[in-house]
Formats: structure tokens, sequence, C-alpha cells
């Protein structure tokens, strides 16, 4: 009986072309910020909120604020975040983390930003997701997946790394994209793309390090809700003190942040 039905299917020329297909379907650009507005002002807050503190279980120096002096647009179409050398809250330095949560999450895309990168011993910038159910799973079981990490002191080198139960910090899945030119000399593509049991990185559209599920030592948790954060830290165990020629302030640069996502 379904013999005959499907065979009366096709014969009225009903195509299942598409079902059997296996090709996933391109990115779609759902989310942006080009950065525009006048120079000094404070950047999209429908987009981007603070985190405001100290250390945040890196040991690094700095006290990250929600000020015009260390996040603000340089109305050229960039987001500038600059770390400087002034005493503030008990500490000698000071700079911002800004991120997307409770603004802007999502469940896989291609990531990408466009980013000039600071330089010097003891710098440490990045462009990275965490999961949004941090508050309820705590870290590293919430995940994180970090696009672009950069120890000043090494301009030419870019870090990608997968965090999770059983692989995070020192033990985090982790592969260095050395670039042909420094980092810090002039804008540069920093992306990943993240499906469903798989997750690529890329620095100018050149792939480098890729990760499938069941490659981890412990759980996959890239299934859920990610923000993305864009920070500049100071010393830290990544990348050690400040050196004596490191010169402050010192700023990343961001042209845009862009999300993409496969139809559904």
């Amino acid at each position: 009986m379904l013999l005959r039905a499907l065979t009366a299917l096709l014969g009225a020329g009903l195509s299942f072309g598409s079902c059997s297909s296996t090709e996933p379907q391109p990115y779609q650009l759902v989310w942006e910020d080009d950065f525009v507005g006048a120079a000094g002002a404070a950047p999209d807050a429908s987009n981007w909120g603070y985190d405001i503190g100290t250390d945040w279980g890196n040991a690094q120096l700095e006290w990250t604020t929600d000020r015009r002096e260390n996040s603000a647009l340089d109305g050229n179409g960039n987001l500038v975040i600059t770390a400087r050398q002034e005493s503030f809250n008990g500490r000698n330095y000071t700079s911002a983390r800004l991120t997307t949560a409770g603004k802007r999450e999502f469940t896989y895309g291609r990531f990408e930003a466009r980013i000039k990168n600071p330089i010097g011993q003891g710098i440490w910038p990045a462009f990275w997701l965490l999961g949004a159910n941090i508050a309820e799973v705590g870290w590293p079981r919430t995940g994180e997946i970090d696009i672009m990490e950069y120890r000043g002191q090494e301009p030419t080198i870019n870090h990608g790394s997968l965090h999770g139960p059983g692989y995070s910090a020192g033990n985090a899945i982790t592969r260095r994209y050395t670039s042909p030119v420094p980092l810090n000399d002039d804008f540069h593509v920093f992306a990943v793309e993240w499906d469903p049991g798989e997750i690529r990185w890329y620095v100018d559209d050149q792939i480098y390090h890729l990760v499938k599920r069941g490659d981890q030592r412990g759980d996959w948790v890239f299934n859920h809700d990610f923000y993305i954060i864009l920070n500049i830290a100071v010393g830290g165990g990544f990348v050690g003190p400040v050196g004596p020629s490191t010169t402050f302030p010192q700023q990343l640069i961001v042209d845009y942040v862009r999300v993409y996502q496969r139809p559904q």
C-alpha cells in the first residue's frame, strides 16, 4: 500500500530532491554591530553591557570599567577598548570587558570580528564566546570558545581554544595560528564557524583549527546559547607580568562584529 502511494506521488511530479541533500545551507547574516556613532560615544546599549571588576579568575591586574576612558566609539566606525596605567580601585591598570550577555545570545553560527590588536609584554586581548548558562552550571561546564586570544609579546600568533568540563584552562583544546605579518600592524578578521558537533577557527578566512564532537576529553557542552565578549586584560597567567618596555595606553580596535547563521 505504501509503495503504491509513493509511486503515485512521484508520478504526479512531486520531487523529494531537497530532502535528500546533505549539503549544509549557507550562512546568512543575522546580527552585526558596525560601531557607527560620534567620537567618544558609548557603544550601543542594546548590544553591549560591561563586566566590571578585576581578576576574573586569571590573576589579571586591571580593573575593568564602563567608563568612556576605557571603551568608546572613535567616530570612524570603530569600537576602541583602551587599557590604561593608572591607580583605580586598588589596581594599577584599567581596561574594559564588553559583553552581549542577556542582549545578543546565539546557538551555532559564524562569529567574526575585524580587529587591530595592541602589543606589549603582559597585554592580553581577546574575542570569545561564553555559555549563557554560566550562572546555573558554572565554568567550565558552561563552555567557552576563544576566537582570538593573543599575547602582546607574540604579535604574530593567535590562539584558538575550546574549554569545557575535562578540557579547560591549561588543558583546553588549543591550536596556534602563526601570521605572516604582526597582528597589531593592521586589521585582521578572526572567526569561528560553530555547527552542531563541529567548530572551526579562521584568521583572515584561513582555517587553522577544527574540533569535532568526540575529540574532547569530557562532555560536549556546545549546544546552547552563548554570548560574545571583547576585552583587554593586563597581566595574568596567560601572558605573565607587564614588561618594562610595554607602553600605555594600549588599544584593541574593533571595526565590526557579525553573526551569521544557517536557515532553520
